[in-house]
C-alpha cells in the first residue's frame, strides 16, 4: 500500500474553534488523515457533534472560553499529562466585528484581539512547552485572513488583529526553527458558509454576482481551507515555515 502524503498517524493536534465552520472542517479533515484531535470551543453540544463526525475514540473535547487566557496552559498541560505529548496546533477560533471607523471602539477591538491574537499566542506558548510538545518538533498554524493584506471598509479592527497574528507567526517561526517547530498562517478569502449564504439572501442577484466575480476562481468552500491547513500541518511538509498561504481563489493576485 502506498504511503499517504498527509499522514498524521500517532500525532495529536489541538484545533480551536472546532464547534463550527473552518475549525470543524479542519478537525474532520485532520481526522481523515489519522490525527488524534483535541477539540476546543465554547459550545459543548456542537463540539460533541464535531467529535461524532470524526468518529475516533481518541478524540478529546475541551469546552472553555479562550478569552480566559489563564485557563489555557493548565488545561493543555493537564491533557498532555493524561494523554501524551502534542504535535500540533491549529488556531481557527476567531471573532469579527464589522464597523466603520466612526463606531470602531476600543472595547470591540480588544475583544477581537483577545481571541484572534492573544489567545493564539498563549496557546502556542502552552503547546510548545518542552514538557508538552513532541521532542522531535511539531507544527503551528494560525488562521489569518486576506484582510491582513488588502483593505476592506468596516474591517479596521479585524484587519489589525489578523495582521498582528501573521506578523507574530513569522517571528515565532524564526524563534522555534532550532527546535524543528514550524509556524505558518493561512489566509482564506470569502468562504461559502451558512452565515455568508444568509448575508447573500439580503442582497440583489446583481450584488451577489459582483461579489462572486471579484474572485477569479469563485467563492471558496470550507473544504478548500481545511485541505490547505492539513497540508501545512502535516509532518511531510517539514521544510515549510514562516509562510502565509493565500487560499482565496486568486483574489489577492489581481
Amino acid at each position: 500500500m502506498p504511503e499517504l502524503f498527509l499522514d498524521f498517524q500517532g500525532k495529536k493536534v489541538v484545533v480551536t474553534g472546532a464547534s463550527s465552520g473552518i475549525g470543524r472542517t479542519v478537525a474532520v479533515e485532520l481526522g481523515r488523515n489519522g490525527a488524534q484531535l483535541v477539540l476546543i470551543g465554547r459550545n459543548q453540544v456542537r463540539l460533541e457533534e464535531t467529535a461524532s463526525q470524526i468518529a475516533d475514540p481518541r478524540t478529546h473535547v475541551l469546552c472553555f472560553d479562550l478569552a480566559a487566557h489563564a485557563e489555557i496552559l493548565p488545561k493543555i498541560k493537564s491533557l498532555s499529562d493524561k494523554t501524551g505529548r502534542i504535535y500540533g496546533l491549529c488556531h481557527c477560533a476567531g471573532i469579527v466585528e464589522t464597523r466603520p471607523l466612526s463606531s470602531c471602539k476600543i472595547e470591540g477591538i480588544n475583544a477581537m484581539m483577545d481571541i484572534n491574537v492573544s489567545a493564539g499566542i498563549e496557546l502556542a506558548r502552552a503547546v510548545c512547552r518542552r514538557d508538552i510538545m513532541e521532542e522531535t518538533g511539531g507544527a503551528i498554524l494560525f488562521v489569518s485572513s486576506i484582510y491582513s493584506h488588502v483593505g476592506m471598509p468596516g474591517q479596521i479592527g479585524y484587519s489589525a488583529t489578523k495582521g498582528a497574528i501573521s506578523a507574530a507567526a513569522r517571528a515565532m517561526a524564526m524563534e522555534l526553527a532550532p527546535r524543528r517547530i514550524r509556524v505558518n498562517t493561512i489566509s482564506p478569502g470569502l468562504i461559502r458558509t451558512p452565515m455568508i449564504e444568509e448575508s447573500f439572501s439580503k442582497l440583489s442577484e446583481e450584488q451577489v454576482r459582483k461579489i462572486e466575480g471579484s474572485f477569479p476562481l469563485g467563492i471558496g468552500r470550507l473544504e478548500d481551507v481545511a485541505k490547505a491547513a492539513s497540508f501545512l500541518l502535516a509532518p511531510q511538509s517539514r521544510w515549510i515555515t514562516g509562510i502565509d498561504l493565500m487560499v482565496d481563489g486568486g483574489y489577492t493576485a489581481q
